[in-house]
């Protein structure tokens, strides 16, 4: 497995492990009485158990957290990723054409690189498929001709107006299990984590 798991299981199996807080009184935080643990009820637990009978000895702990985060971002694009494949468009296309719609103005190559965190030949190698299929252009800077400047076509804006809606239609479906606090307690603790990453090691460039 990669490093975002620790190496903890098999790379398509991204449910990682770890254990929650546990209290002074060997409960889970977050248990109600008569109730079984959250963390008992998922296929991460399962993987943790197994690591604590190899290796009673070490924490698992970052596991259940690095773990759970895995394992719902793969169920979550299982799902969110269907409409993407009946366009014919593969997430990270579309994460290209997204951020042409959200910006709202033309971006140089080099601004979707940083946009869409990806490295510069694979950016080149999606425009150059989103042109051919006539969902972006390109035109060249009258100034400098090293430098190319891309839009969305009619057809790129149309594709990405009519794909997102769906996907925030099943986001809302997947998080409406949580009450409304729980979300926002979750997005914070999220961006937390997302903020510090991002500010120490980066993130890999597909």
């Amino acid at each position: 497995m990669t490093a975002t798991n620790g190496g903890h299981m098999p790379a398509d199996d991204t449910a990682g492990t770890g254990h929650a807080g546990r209290p002074a009184n060997g409960t889970r935080a977050g248990t109600a009485p008569g109730h079984a643990p959250a963390a008992d009820r998922d296929t991460v637990a399962v993987v943790v158990r197994q690591w604590r009978a190899v290796h009673p000895e070490l924490d698992t702990g970052p596991m259940e957290v690095i773990g759970r985060i895995n394992r719902c971002a793969a169920l979550l694009q299982q799902a969110e990723d269907a409409p993407l494949r009946r366009a014919g468009l593969s997430r990270p296309e579309f994460d290209l054409l997204g951020a042409l719609r959200r910006t709202g103005h033309e971006l140089t190559p080099g601004e979707l690189v940083r946009e869409t965190f990806s490295s510069g030949a694979a950016v080149t190698k999606r425009l150059k498929q989103l042109t051919e299929r006539g969902l972006v252009e390109r035109r060249g800077d009258a100034r400098d001709r090293r430098v190319a400047h891309v839009r969305l076509t009619d057809a790129g804006r149309d594709l990405v107006d009519g794909i997102l809606p769906e996907q925030l239609a099943y986001e809302t479906s997947v998080l409406s299990v949580l009450a409304p606090e729980g979300q926002g307690e979750l997005a914070g603790l999220l961006a937390e984590l997302l903020g510090r990453l991002e500010g120490r090691t980066g993130a890999v460039r597909a």
